[in-house]
């Protein structure tokens, strides 16, 4: 019997994977609601474009669905879903980079997201401080080295552990750890302060953006 309402929230991960493998649309609006802001948070560390991550994400998805009778379970559910958007990601950075040198162009700069962020409970003054505190490290994470900007955001952002982080990389966890302290130090030489609590709120993905790209995927694959 498939649950009802809110109840997804209480399967364990067998079952929750059993119903996302029979594309159930509760258990995929649940498990894309959950995941949505990694996955692009995970993508625009690899392609530092809001609209190409988002394209990346929902690309993972139906790839997830073709390969999921692959998954064993070894992993969360949730870093199966990462490594794919990941490898998702590397794959279009490595076409466009072949468009560009083709045309003789260079890459082009990635985008700011246009994150809806609630500001009921703020004065104009925080809310402006707020974007432009978000800018900036955004600004300074797009600066780095792909491959410190990617584990910086999975480990201090999303909060992956470094064994969920080195499995969604294909990394050793050693190399997760380096690579952590080496984003830090360079994003302390750009910025004054770095305030976790503001890192948390970068790339930000919720509220209509995350809803829209639940209804995607459920339209395709129900079609």
């Amino acid at each position: 019997m498939r649950p009802g309402g809110g109840s997804y929230a209480h399967l364990d991960e067998a079952e929750l994977v059993a119903l996302f493998r029979a594309r159930d649309a509760g258990a995929v609006r649940y498990v894309a609601t959950c995941n949505n802001q990694r996955l692009f948070r995970a993508a625009w560390a690899v392609l530092r474009d809001s609209a190409e991550a988002e394209d990346a994400v929902q690309s993972a998805y139906l790839k997830a669905f073709a390969a999921i009778d692959t998954f064993e379970g070894r992993s969360k559910l949730s870093t199966w879903l990462t490594r794919i958007v990941i490898n998702e990601a590397r794959v279009r950075r490595r076409s466009a980079r072949r468009r560009a040198a083709l045309l003789g162009h260079a890459m082009p700069p990635g985008t700011d997201i246009g994150e809806e962020v609630d500001t009921a409970y703020q004065t104009p003054e925080q809310h402006v401080a707020n974007v432009q505190l978000r800018k900036a490290l955004e600004q300074a994470l797009g600066s780095l080295p792909q491959i410190y900007r990617t584990v910086f955001i999975l480990r201090e952002i999303e909060g992956m552990t470094v064994e969920e982080t080195a499995a969604a990389l294909d990394i050793l966890p050693a190399t997760v750890k380096t690579r952590l302290f080496r984003a830090r130090h360079m994003l302390q030489a750009r910025l004054s302060s770095l305030d976790r609590t503001a890192v948390k709120g970068v790339l930000a993905f919720g509220g209509k953006i995350c809803a829209a790209l639940t209804a995607r995927v459920l339209l395709v694959i129900a079609a």
